[in-house]
This record gives structure tokens, C-alpha cells and sequence, in this order.
């Protein structure tokens, strides 16, 4: 993947104020869709894709007046894609919630972060560069998460839980990668009251019989007519059952051809897709792991990549991903090699295969990306929390809209609950989950270690002794040791004190136990670079020219510009850019098609 040019005349401010809109439906793929537009065409634009970015685009064109079709090939079940799934986290910047919690958070200081982790330097200045965009849609992004994000959500209905949560906190230098304060504001409702709004408008749009689905219609090539995008073609497949998340079947049963002047393309990423992971994989990772499990539904193979790429676009930063490194194999698996991430508090201590403690910034909430590196240094494919059930029942939480009952279905009582009692999501994956161990003694715990993975690679005199001289460094408020440092800071932000760090304390205190070691294995998940857009989504080609009538959006797009986050995620911006560059594709297609 790499890098195009600015189109005369546009700036950050217009670029964020463009208009758009119009929406697309609910119906099965077999229902008829309106005669929309002339008989040249069959709508004023196509949106390939249905998750959230698809409909944020579709909802900006319908609310322009513009007749849209959504396509897509899982069945209707799976309408908001990957976001469905997710736990809701947004990133904002100077929020009410930050501001509740004591936060101090300015635009100046999240840009400071964000560059600290990006790390941009492909070309940044240079028109053809990978990151010349991919930099603009970051200035972009953190204006608008400093800006309207909030109350354009808040006025769609979205509301989120006040204690921010403190994610990615980085590498241990102010302008370094990581996030200062805490910017992880979780929604209630999860991952599906963020898709709920533009659902209800894509629906809506639908009823009026101005806009339509077209499920299980699988998109195979775009279609061009003199240099312009004037439609797509592909496959009808076999009307589907599949729950939700489920793989559904790709028996064809008709092809179909359909024409708009422009084509909005929101496919999603790589990550289930594991040899493409593996094809463009950095060798600053290290060697890609042999085993992994996988972070999202089958469907998300990255295929419209190429297809896009066939029809002109360039793919930039193709070697930029995130993977997350505590993921857990889930023992109610919903699609193929589910996983599950633990997203952890500061205090659980972090072993490679072999035992040995990693050192800073690998310990648990830091730097993602450098701890995967460290894991696969190791020459192993995962590695290992060593912990305590008073850690567990403060700190884990799992990603997933489906493992937080609570939040997800917005009940207070039960929410309240993880106040006495640790929550029974986690209770469940540490009785029936494949990673867990659970001893009353250490002997005990690297007994079970080893014969968990079978190896015996784990030696217990080693590992005592490690966890031993940790826990002398809990005697004192003071300490040389770097993750109990970053424990006593955590404590001192009420967020974390109330709901995400448990109280200081030695691991081998036996009033702290039972004693708890956690598998973890690496859980592909998000694919950061992609097509090349410029700040209206317009897909570039090789030589930085827009590919006419050709528009991206989300993931496919590395969140904006062939790769928004650069290098590294400051986390709660995968939503929130599927968000942004849905709603700026939309709005600049509608223009572009307005009468």
C-alpha cells in the first residue's frame, strides 16, 4: 500500500463541513428494489458494505436526497458488520466524562499522542508519499474528536458510561506513543447502540422506498466506463439463515450488474483472512506466528482490496496492522478460531513462553504493537499473565459487546454488581476457557502451566523468584520497578481506583488468591493502511489523481487516507474512524452527485 495529492482548494475546515446524504434500507436481497434515478441507472450511488461505515455513508447521501443502494454478502442478520461486535469504545477529546473525572485533556496534547504514535514518515510532505494523506486525515480526526464528535453523537442519541477508561498508555515518554489521560469513553449500549442510529436511518430511508438493501450480493469487480467508475458487478449467493457473525454459505445461484454514477466502497479489513495477515507482515514484528485466533467474523478477508486496486485505486502502508496480544480462545465460539481480548488493568504480571518477565513498556495496557514484537522474539506464539483473583475481578474486561451484558444491554443493576463480585463473563471463560489455570499454590500454578501447552518450558524455582522480588517493591509507596509504578499511577485517577485497578498488593499474598495464569495468544484484528483517499474519501490512483466516481470509506481505507493511525492506535479510534470517513465519503459523494 502507498501515497497520492490534494485536490486544489480544499482545506481541513471545508473538508469537514462538506454535504451529503442519503441512506439505504431493509429488505432481503430478493425483494424489488424502487426504479430509482433514469433508465441509465439504478441509483444515484452504491455503498459496497453494510457495517458502520457503510451506513453512516449511506445514512449522509440519504439525508442529501440522493437514492442509494447498500450492498453486501452476509445475509441481513450481520447489518453492522465487525462494529456490532465491538465494545464501543470512542476516543474524545475534553469530554464532559474527562472533565467529570478530573481529566485535563486538550487538542494540543491529543495531537501531541497521536503523532507520538503514528509515527508518520512516509512522505508526509510529499504529495506521492504513503502518509502525505494519511497525516491530513489525522488533523482531521483529532479536530473533529476535539470538536462536533460528541455532541453530533449525543445528538443521534448515543450516550456513554462516565468513567473514561485510560487504554494504550504508551511507551513511557510524554512525546512518545500512548495516550496521557485517559480518552477510552465507553458507549452504553456497547458496539450496537453506536450502529443503532444510522441502522434506524438507513431503515427509515428504506420504508420510504428511497433507498435498498441488496444482501448476499457479492461484489466481484467494479465497473468502469471511460476512466469513470459507472457501477459494480458480482455474485447473487443462495439466500442465507446465518446468525450473526456466523460464516454463511457462498453458493452462487445468479450474477447481477448494477449502475450508479458513484460507488462507495466499505469493505473492511484483512483480519480473518490469515495468510494476506501473513503475506504483509512487518519484519519489525518479527516472524508473523504460526497460530492465532482471530478477532472477527469470517467474512472480513480483505478481498475488495484488490478489487479496488483492479479498478485504479492505490493501496498505501499494506504492512501496518494491529494485533492484539491477549487474546483468549473462546469456548462459545460464534465464527471459525473465535477469540476473545482480555482488555487488562495495570497489575497482572506478563511472562514470555519460557517465564521470563518482559520489561517495560510490555506490561499489561501500554504499547500493543511493542509487546507483539516481544512475543515474537520469544520464538514462541504466545505468552502468559501471571495474576490473582482480587486482580481479575478488578481489572479484566473482555472486548465484545456480547461478553458485557451489562453495558451492552443497559442494565444498572447488574452493572453494579462487578462492585462485590467479579463480573460473570470472566467467571465463565476462567471455569470453561482453554487458557486458564487456577491453583492455590505456585507449585501447583506451573504445574498446570506446563501441562497446559505441554512443553514444560515453565521452571518454578525461575518464576518464584521474578514474582518474589516484584512483590518485595510493594513494601514501600517508592519503587524501581516500572509496572508498579505505573500501578500507584493508575491509582491515583478515580476512574481507574473505582473500576479498573485493584488495590496494590503482593501476588503471592494468599488473601489475594487463588492464583490465576492466563494462556495468551495473538488475536488479529484491525488492518491499518489500505486504499489512498484524500479528505473527501476519494480513492487516489498511482500518479494522486481521484479515481472518478470512486469513493472509500473505514477500514478499507486505514480509517481515512490509506492509514490514519500510522504506525499505532491510540485505541477507541477504529469506531470513531469508521464514523468520520463514512460521514465524509457521504457527504462528498452526495455533492458530487447533486443536481
Amino acid at each position: 500500500m502507498d501515497h497520492p495529492i490534494a485536490p486544489a482548494g480544499i482545506t481541513r475546515r471545508r473538508a469537514l463541513t462538506v454535504t451529503g446524504g442519503m441512506l439505504a434500507g431493509t429488505a432481503l436481497a430478493a425483494h424489488a428494489f424502487p426504479a430509482f434515478a433514469g433508465e441509465s441507472q439504478d441509483a444515484d450511488a452504491i455503498v459496497v458494505g453494510h457495517g458502520l461505515a457503510g451506513l453512516v455513508a449511506t445514512a449522509e447521501l440519504a439525508a442529501a436526497g440522493r437514492k442509494v443502494l447498500l450492498l453486501d454478502q452476509e445475509p441481513e442478520a450481520s447489518l453492522g458488520g465487525q462494529a456490532f461486535w465491538s465494545f464501543g469504545g470512542l476516543f474524545f477529546v475534553n469530554s464532559e466524562e474527562q472533565r467529570l473525572m478530573g481529566v485535563k485533556d486538550t487538542h494540543d496534547l491529543a495531537w501531541q499522542d497521536w503523532l507520538g504514535s503514528a509515527g508518520f514518515d512516509r512522505g508526509v510532505a510529499d504529495p506521492a508519499g504513503q502518509d502525505h494523506w494519511a497525516y491530513k486525515w489525522a488533523e482531521a480526526y483529532v479536530d473533529f474528536a476535539s470538536g462536533e464528535k460528541r455532541s453530533w453523537l449525543a445528538g443521534l442519541g448515543v450516550q456513554w458510561f462516565p468513567i473514561v477508561g485510560w487504554a494504550e498508555r504508551g511507551g513511557g515518554l510524554a512525546d512518545g506513543h500512548g495516550n496521557s489521560v485517559p480518552r477510552f469513553h465507553v458507549t452504553w449500549g456497547t458496539g450496537p447502540a453506536v450502529v443503532e442510529p444510522f441502522e434506524k436511518k438507513v431503515r427509515a430511508a428504506v420504508a420510504a422506498g428511497k433507498a435498498g438493501f441488496r444482501f448476499r450480493h457479492r461484489v466481484d469487480g467494479i465497473v468502469t466506463t471511460g476512466g469513470a467508475v459507472t457501477g459494480v458487478r458480482g455474485a447473487v449467493l443462495e439466500p442465507s439463515g446465518a446468525a450473526r457473525g456466523k460464516p454463511s454459505s457462498r453458493t452462487v445461484i445468479g450474477e447481477f450488474e448494477l449502475r450508479a454514477p458513484v460507488v462507495v466502497v466499505t469493505s473492511g479489513g484483512i483480519g480473518a483472512n490469515h495468510d494476506l495477515v501473513r503475506q504483509n507482515w512487518p519484519a519489525r514484528l518479527g516472524t508473523p506466528p504460526k497460530a492465532m485466533i482471530t478477532g472477527v467474523p469470517a467474512h472480513v478477508d480483505g478481498r475488495m482490496l484488490a478489487i479496488t486496486e483492479r479498478a485504479g485505486g492505490r493501496i498505501v502502508n499494506p504492512d501496518r496492522m494491529w494485533h492484539y496480544t491477549e487474546g483468549l480462545r473462546n469456548y462459545d465460539p460464534i465464527w471459525p478460531n473465535h477469540g476473545i481480548r482480555i482488555l487488562p488493568g495495570p497489575s497482572s504480571m506478563w511472562f514470555d513462553a519460557t517465564g521470563k518477565r518482559f520489561g517495560t513498556p510490555d506490561v499489561p495496557g501500554y504499547d500493543t504493537l511493542h509487546t507483539l514484537g516481544s512475543i515474537t522474539a520469544s520464538g514462541y506464539d504466545y505468552s502468559w499473565f501471571v495474576t490473582t483473583q482480587k486482580i481479575i475481578a478488578k481489572e479484566f474486561a473482555l472486548s465484545g459487546s456480547e461478553q458485557n451484558p451489562d453495558l451492552t444491554d443497559k442494565n444498572i443493576w447488574q452493572l453494579l454488581s462487578r462492585i462485590w463480585q467479579t463480573p460473570e463473563p470472566i467467571e465463565k471463560f476462567k471455569k470453561n476457557g482453554a487458557d486458564f489455570v487456577v491453583a492455590t499454590t505456585l507449585s501447583e500454578l506451573v504445574t498446570g502451566m506446563n501441562k497446559l501447552t505441554g512443553d514444560n518450558l515453565i521452571d518454578l524455582a525461575r518464576l518464584k523468584a521474578q514474582i518474589e522480588a516484584r512483590d518485595r517493591e510493594m513494601d514501600n509507596p517508592y519503587t524501581k520497578d516500572a509496572q508498579v509504578m505505573g500501578i500507584r499511577n493508575a491509582l491515583t485517577y478515580i476512574g481507574d481506583s473505582l473500576s479498573r485497578t485493584a488495590p496494590a498488593h503482593k501476588i503471592l499474598d494468599p488473601s489475594a488468591g487463588p492464583l490465576i495464569a492466563v494462556r495468551l495468544n495473538v488475536l488479529t484484528r484491525k488492518t491499518l493502511g489500505g486504499l489512498q483517499t484524500d479528505l473527501s474519501g476519494r480513492v487516489l490512483n498511482a500518479s494522486g489523481e481521484p479515481v472518478p466516481g470512486l469513493y472509500e470509506a473505514g477500514e478499507v481505507a486505514g480509517f481515512g487516507g490509506g492509514g490514519v493511525h500510522g504506525y499505532r492506535s491510540l485505541e477507541g479510534t477504529f469506531l470513531g474512524g469508521c464514523l468520520f470517513s463514512g460521514r465524509q465519503a457521504g457527504r462528498a459523494a452526495a455533492a458530487a452527485t447533486a443536481t
